[in-house]
């Protein structure tokens, strides 16, 4: 992974800069105030208000990338009573040196718990601390198949313009059947084209105020 520099956004927190795509893989305007945003805030303490009664609920992540999203689900997860199982999909996992670099502004247990989350085998189910069950995928999601559907769905593949066979209608289609009824899908984009897709395939779409740095983004339904 020669082609991936460091880089510090501007809350303190760590990304990374995908030299070949010229992406990077948070906002430089805060990588954790971004995840925190975007994915638990708008995304699964949206879900778990909105459904209060659900004691069981179930993620499905489109790029675990750094595991941010994946460890900051955990500490959400820990101030409920709820019970989570979290799948993740990466093509492209990142390797020990350069995760070790990274910095979340985690407290001490919560920086075990993300080491812990990054060195459990993938393509198995693990349980990691209390309630919070964490299955990792090293496959793309045309390939991906699943017996389970999803309660909230964090979207966070690279923006259209760099990995565009991932914001397809088809995709979204696919993304769509595996959400269940009253399911979110959460964004950081708030392109119109993906807006009109998503709504094309069903889902129920608002823009959101965008994290700091980000003046919208995305947040789709399943309402039937």
């Amino acid at each position: 992974m020669n082609n991936l520099k460091l880089k510090i956004t501007a809350d303190g927190s760590s990304t990374l800069y995908h030299e070949s795509l010229d992406e990077h893989y948070h906002s430089v305007h805060g990588a954790s105030q971004e995840s925190l945003h975007v994915f638990i805030k708008m995304g699964l303490s949206y879900y778990i208000k909105s459904n209060p009664h659900n004691k069981k609920l179930s993620i499905l992540e489109l790029g675990f990338g750094t595991g941010l999203n994946c460890i900051l689900s955990l500490i959400h997860k820990n101030k409920t009573e709820k019970i989570i199982c979290y799948n993740s999909i990466e093509t492209n996992i990142l390797n020990f040196e350069t995760l070790k670099k990274l910095k979340f502004n985690l407290s001490e247990s919560d920086l075990m718990l993300f080491k812990k989350i990054h060195h459990l085998n993938w393509e198995q189910k693990h349980e990691v601390g209390d309630d919070f069950f964490l299955s990792k995928f090293n496959i793309d999601f045309q390939s991906f198949k699943s017996n389970s559907s999803y309660d909230i769905i964090f979207f966070d593949a690279f923006a259209p313009r760099k990995q565009p066979e991932l914001w397809t209608v088809d995709v979204f289609k696919k993304v769509y059947n595996l959400t269940n009824k009253n399911g979110v899908l959460v964004t950081y984009c708030a392109k119109g084209q993906v807006r009109r897709d998503l709504e094309s395939v069903g889902f129920k779409v608002e823009r959101l105020q965008g994290p700091p740095g980000k003046r919208e983004m995305l947040r789709a339904q399943k309402i039937i």
